[in-house]
């Protein structure tokens, strides 16, 4: 709901703050009292066409700005949220346009910068314009098939179409999906085979290439370590050492063997030293065992098997050359595997698995195709209703030449969330006429009549949402009657809606909950726009004024009194 309105520095007004109260709020005064002003100020922070026209003589800068209560409207506090504007939960929604006098213009909504296509794609949630110049809400024929819904009371209609709308988008997808798989499969199944029997001949495991890797490193320096001991062993002598030592150890007991024959036995020193050395030689000679022993054990100890490290370098080359080739990394082998041999499963599997998905999406189409049946009998049941209720408005309208109808229109291979038809409200404006577009309404007086039939019908539905509705001089051209038709629709309307009324009508003016007079004044040689709130006394006075003109007379003052009841 338009709560309040505040101008600054628009055309004729400097100004004005205007609070704005539910039902029927009329606006009226005198011709060239700048009621369109107002209007077009609202319009302005709407998100219409903005121009230096519309900044007041003399002033930098107009502004115009809306305040709606706090919207409760999911679809619309999603498209908030997709502009990136963030509204509180319970916070007014507040939409504001600057227009600069070199003709630049800024929006904000909640104080947050706001493109101007932002701006007018909000507003036109929010309030609907049907006047001389322009009708914006039932003239796109995109609105059309949620107004209808909403008249029917089909959502559960809806909402089984929209549920067999998404199995059967699912379902497709599978199918598709599978298909896809499939084909790929088939034409590379050959390829696919002989990948797969290589690395099944090969049979990766997984980290193998970290222990081949570590294998390698220990082998080659086993290789090494061999050969090493090989050249100890060398060093030591071998036999060669032992019979070098036996040599000397027999020279030795010889020396000793003459050192007795000349005489030195028992504690003579030479006999102690050859005894000495008889005992290091020995020694040596079994030292010398030891350590070719240790070396024989240490040899030993590096128990290989012959080859092994040609045949971890071989293996690991093997691994990485597959791996080259199949554009993967050794570690991905063993996944490779297990997904070839799933395609190949896919291929050998795919005809019954294609043919399950075939039977769901076939069961998915039919579901829809049921539920899409019960939705189109559904909604021309509803258009019946509404052709007849809008048939019902014309004629009071001083439409009764008119005629108009619901038009459902196939789409053709489109199974959608929202049906299978569009819905397109079409008119035909004098007998003999064929049907077209709303906007087929000969005049501005006409089409804004129209709409008010149309929205009277549509809210004869309690449940029907209404957003914000103006009317601009929807009067025009008639009286007596057909004026107190307009007024008395303009009240039913508006007693589930808000609704705003430019009117030159006593009639319409009498119906309105809240009454609102334009004045143009001159103050300092400047002509200023003033909206003045009429209390019930002065009420009645302006509703004389426009029955009787510039003189207001007794009679004029009764007449009023009678309309407003």
């Amino acid at each position: 709901m338009l709560t309040a309105l505040s101008i600054r520095d628009i055309v004729l007004v400097d100004v004005l703050d205007l609070e704005v109260e539910g039902g029927l709020t009329v606006l009226t005064g005198e011709t060239g009292a700048g009621k369109s002003i107002i209007l077009d100020a609202l319009g302005l922070a709407l998100g219409a066409r903005g121009d230096a026209g519309l900044v007041r003589a003399g002033a930098k800068q107009g502004s115009a700005t809306a305040v709606f209560s706090a919207p409760d409207d999911e679809a619309l506090l999603q498209s908030l949220a997709d502009k990136g504007i963030e509204v509180a939960a319970g916070e007014d929604l507040i939409l504001r346009r600057v227009v600069s006098a070199d003709g630049r213009s800024r929006a904000f909504v909640n104080d947050q910068p706001a493109g101007v296509t932002a701006l007018r794609e909000i507003g036109a949630s929010l309030v609907e314009v049907h006047g001389q110049h322009e009708t914006v809400g039932l003239l796109d024929w995109r609105t059309h098939r949620g107004l209808l819904d909403a008249y029917g009371g089909l959502s559960p209609q809806l909402q089984a179409v929209a549920k067999a709308s998404s199995t059967l988008k699912a379902a497709e997808a599978r199918l598709a999906e599978l298909k896809a798989q499939a084909a790929d499969a088939a034409s590379r199944s050959e390829e696919i085979a002989l990948n797969l029997a290589e690395l099944d001949a090969l049979d990766p495991r997984e980290d193998e290439e970290t222990e081949l890797a570590g294998e390698r490193a220990i082998l080659g320096a086993a290789e090494k370590a061999l050969s090493d001991l090989a050249d100890a062993r060398t060093q030591l002598g071998g036999d060669k050492l032992s019979q070098k030592l036996g040599a000397a150890l027999r020279a030795v007991e010889h020396a000793r063997q003459r050192a007795g024959q000349a005489g030195a036995e028992g504690d003579h020193p030479v006999i102690v030293s050859l005894g000495a050395a008889v005992e290091a030689i020995d020694r040596t000679m079994v030292e010398a065992a030891e350590a070719i022993a240790a070396v024989d054990a240490a040899a030993d100890a590096f128990d290989f098997e012959p080859g092994r490290l040609d045949k971890a370098e071989e293996r690991l080359f093997a691994l990485r050359a597959a791996a080259r080739k199949l554009h993967t990394t050794v570690d991905g082998l063993p996944r490779l595997r297990i997904r070839l041999r799933e395609q190949l499963r896919l291929i050998e599997d795919g005809a019954e698995a294609l043919s399950a998905a075939g039977r769901e999406a076939a069961a998915a189409v039919e579901a829809y195709d049921l539920a899409a049946t019960f939705l189109t009998s559904a909604r021309e049941a509803a258009a019946e209703r509404l052709t007849a209720a809008v048939m019902g408005e014309l004629g009071p309208l001083k439409l009764e030449r008119a005629r108009f109808r619901v038009a459902l229109e196939p789409i053709d291979g489109r199974r959608g969330p929202e049906g299978v038809e569009t819905v397109r409200f079409q008119i035909a404006t004098n007998a003999g006429r064929d049907f077209g577009p709303l906007d087929a309404v000969a005049s501005g007086g006409e089409l804004a009549r129209f709409a008010l039939a149309m929205k009277a019908a549509l809210a004869s539905r309690e449940d029907t949402r209404q957003p914000v509705m103006i009317f601009d001089e929807v009067d025009q051209g008639v009286g007596g009657a057909v004026a107190e038709a307009v007024g008395s629709r303009l009240q039913r309307l508006s007693s589930g809606a808000q609704v705003l009324v430019v009117t030159h009508s006593p009639q319409v003016a009498a119906r309105g909950h809240a009454h609102w007079k334009v004045m143009k004044s001159d103050k300092a040689g400047l002509t200023t726009t003033t909206v003045v709130a009429l209390d019930e006394a002065r009420r009645r006075e302006e509703i004389a004024r426009m029955l009787s003109g510039a003189e207001i007379t007794d009679e004029a003052r009764a007449a009023a009194a009678r309309l407003i009841g």
